[in-house]
């Protein structure tokens, strides 16, 4: 099954005095893949601005724009148009021997590492063990994915944008980044390279062409075990022609989909919202 997906997201910032420059990047550009097929995007705001793109570490495109005309609100409108279908299985299966190799860890080292948002934890290292037992590494990423899902209650308000996989799983409760920063602390914790991937939900599995939906700004997990492939811990789905994937990092850090200085008041609201409408 292919999909054809418009998505606008579209960020509105309002301050309580004028700001008089700011240094932005946005992270909103989906990519392409043997999955994915952007086929066309644009990067517009409020007030106008001169952006220039780049390619950033992780692979991510990025739109880097500042502004220097006194202003009191700022509206980023991020618009694609995506081909999306469901994700190919990797050719390969890594076995452990693979997984643990000189070669693998020397390539995918960054992905093993433990930082802020997925922090080193004994406990859930534990868990993770207990999980692999008799599991081949594909196996593995699976069942550490819906374990997270089975005890993670999905729920607003009780993680913010900065707490880390430990403080969503001692509160039981959290939202996609805290599911996918869970997923990947357990994976790291048994040797299976995992990243952050940030993008989009179509929230409807049966949408009629040219149905237009209230979409999400979403995360999941891709993982090394062969080849890299993803999972979505939140919904305890594979990845499909419903997720628009815009960039990958190791947490959510690395990917975060604006980000920014500037001199001024204090910014008195946040608007954020997410249309994705089916073209095909």
């Amino acid at each position: 099954m292919k999909w054809r997906l418009r998505v606008v997201h579209t960020t509105g910032y309002r301050y309580a005095t004028a700001v008089t420059q700011s240094y932005n990047e946005a992270r909103l550009t989906p990519r392409s893949d043997d999955r994915q097929n952007l086929m066309v995007a644009r990067l517009e705001t409020v007030p106008a601005t001169r952006s220039y793109r780049y390619t950033d570490y992780w692979g991510t495109e990025v739109n880097s724009f500042d502004l220097h005309a006194p202003h009191t609100e700022l509206k980023v409108i991020a618009a694609s148009v995506v081909e999306t279908t469901a994700q190919p299985t990797p050719e390969e299966e890594a076995t452990w021997a693979d997984v643990r190799s000189p070669q693998s860890l020397d390539r995918y080292g960054e992905y093993l590492e433990f930082a802020e948002y997925v922090p080193k934890n004994r406990e859930l290292a534990a868990i993770a063990r207990s999980l692999r037992k008799g599991l081949s590494p594909a196996e593995t990423v699976l069942a550490i994915s819906k374990w997270v899902h089975g005890t993670m209650t999905y729920q607003r308000g009780t993680t913010g944008v900065h707490s880390s996989a430990v403080d969503a799983w001692q509160a039981g409760e959290g939202v996609c980044q805290d599911y996918a920063h869970l997923t990947l602390a357990m994976l790291r914790a048994v040797g299976v390279p995992a990243r952050y991937v940030s993008g989009y939900l179509h929230t409807k599995t049966d949408a009629a062409v040219g149905e237009t939906v209230v979409g999400e700004s979403h995360a999941w997990i891709e993982a090394w075990t062969g080849g890299w492939w993803g999972y979505d811990p939140t919904n305890d789905i594979p990845i499909a022609h419903r997720h628009v994937w815009v960039a990958t990092g190791r947490d959510y850090g690395d990917v975060s989909p604006l980000k920014g200085i500037y001199s001024g008041g204090a910014a008195t609201a946040i608007d954020v919202t997410v249309d994705i409408t089916r073209l095909a």
